[in-house]
């Protein structure tokens, strides 16, 4: 518990420091907000600046700081190494400088950013790339939460109709109408679990692995034979939403069209992303309690295909249901709900926004939303089916959304760096965050069983070279750059 507690100061901390030292180098400024500029009542619309915050941080909370805290942390105290510095240094970075810069292009979204800074050919791999983690991200919030309210009562499937049918009125209605009136509710069951299990912690204050006695791969030390996975690069796949994720960069854009001033920056995006990072800390300690405390919790503990002891959303049931009693737990498993559902309908209308983006569709009428979001809800109800007849079929999208939702991190990261030197700011916030990412999915991307599964030797060492790519490729564009007077842009 000691080093749950001073993660949790860290964490705090690092938002007035480093966060105010990241705001420095951005500078914002009065300058009239897209909001404003650009006001059409959908989608561009200025919102009070609390209920902004309470939008992203939703928006952003989906079932990755609960689920991929929890899974992360069968690693060990590690996991809280990369949740505290992963969010200061990374995460909040990403998530607020790409809502800034969205602000300073008119509102733009994350393709278009790309396409700006990298180029076009770099824009089309990103949009494609964002589209398949938004779909895929928005079908697990769909089964994710469902699963969750299954354990209470009622049919899995019903609470996938139900989930999808809101998915669908949220996605197509102006964002004041629905989001905008739910979301101050859904956060509010939100912060209450989180503060209540946080309680009973301390209440607990159980004996826990800590990170100075404890600093190395516990899954593979308790279960050699099923757990394969290493740290390096599967904890920082496994555990996003709650360290940095690529999918925030295609939701800061939606509250970048509702700021009212640029000085709400700080506490909107990068605010977010550190209470997001407090909760991932909560769910990682509960996590390693289930799996790692003494006593042990005594749980039958149940066995997925892939070895795993239990499934997250047991682990949330089974914690709220103990811990808080029966009105309790129905509140906490609500904000547990209230993560992936705010997350996926926010998916869903990032992914309406990209392609209106690209094709050049008027948003303002409701016939060509439609002519939109119809292709895009088949083919996850495609999806939907495929995982729920495929047993394994959760484990699998949750694997690959991770490394698409990484990759498009490391896309972003980038883009972040290319701006901050074009416009002659402090670009190491971003470029070590994005070198470190690069390695971290380009080994990924070699040595998993879901893609090439190289073996480690030649994996480690391509993932290698990819960095040094990277840092060669930089340090020649910034040589040029700073030796011409006409920035690089896209051709």
């Amino acid at each position: 518990m000691i080093t749950f507690i001073i993660s949790l100061a860290v964490l705090i901390f690092g938002y007035f420091l480093y966060g105010h030292l990241v705001e420095r180098v951005f500078c914002p400024d009065n300058r009239i907000t897209p909001a404003v500029s650009k006001r059409d009542n959908v989608d561009f619309i200025p919102l009070p600046n609390w209920k902004v915050y309470m939008i992203q941080f939703l928006n952003i909370a989906g079932t990755g700081p609960i689920f991929g805290a929890i899974m992360g942390a069968k690693f060990g105290p590690v996991a809280y190494l990369w949740i505290v510095f992963g969010t200061i240094f990374a995460g909040a970075v990403h998530d607020y400088l790409s809502g800034m810069v969205s602000m300073r292009n008119g509102g733009a979204s994350l393709p278009e950013l790309v396409g700006k800074y990298l180029g076009k050919w770099t824009k089309s791999v990103v949009l494609v790339l964002t589209l398949l983690t938004l779909i895929v991200g928005g079908t697990v919030f769909v089964y994710s939460p469902a699963a969750i309210l299954h354990l209470i009562g009622g049919d899995t499937m019903m609470w996938v109709i139900i989930i999808f049918a809101y998915y669908v009125i949220a996605t197509m209605l102006p964002i004041d109408k629905i989001i905008g009136k739910v979301y101050p509710l859904f956060a509010v069951a939100l912060l209450f679990m989180a503060v209540a299990l946080a309680v009973v912690l301390f209440v607990k204050m159980p004996h826990l692995p800590e990170v100075w006695t404890h600093l190395y791969n516990m899954g593979a030390e308790a279960d050699p034979e099923h757990w394969t996975d290493h740290i390096f690069p599967a904890l920082f796949i496994t555990v996003a939403c709650g360290a940095v994720s690529g999918f925030h960069a295609t939701q800061s854009p939606l509250m970048a069209r509702c700021l009212k001033t640029e000085h709400m920056g700080r506490r909107v995006f990068y605010g977010a992303m550190v209470t997001e990072g407090l909760v991932a800390l909560i769910w990682a300690t509960i996590g390693m309690w289930f799996f790692y405390a003494d006593p042990t919790p005594g749980y039958d503990l149940v066995e997925d295909s892939n070895g795993f002891y239990t499934l997250a959303p047991a682990v949330v049931h089974l914690v709220s249901r103990d811990w808080l009693g029966s009105l309790g737990a129905v509140l906490a498993i609500l904000g547990v709900v209230a993560a992936p559902i705010t997350s996926g309908d926010t998916a869903f209308r990032s992914i309406r926004l990209i392609v209106a983006d690209w094709l050049k569709v008027d948003q303002r009428f409701i016939r060509k939303r439609l002519y939109i979001c119809l292709p895009l809800f088949a083919i996850s109800i495609a999806l939907l089916v495929w995982q729920i007849a495929n047993p394994d079929g959760f484990n699998i999208i949750w694997q690959y959304m991770g490394f698409f939702n990484q990759t498009l991190a490391v896309f972003t990261l980038w883009t972040l760096t290319v701006y901050l030197v074009q416009e002659h700011k402090h670009y190491w916030i971003t470029l070590v965050p994005a070198l470190f990412m690069t390695a971290v999915c380009s080994t990924y991307l070699f040595v998993s069983r879901l893609t090439f599964g190289l073996s480690d030797t030649i994996g480690y060492s391509l993932g290698a070279f990819c960095m040094v790519v990277a840092i060669v490729w930089f340090a020649l564009w910034h040589r040029k750059t700073k030796k011409n007077v006409k920035p690089i842009n896209s051709k």
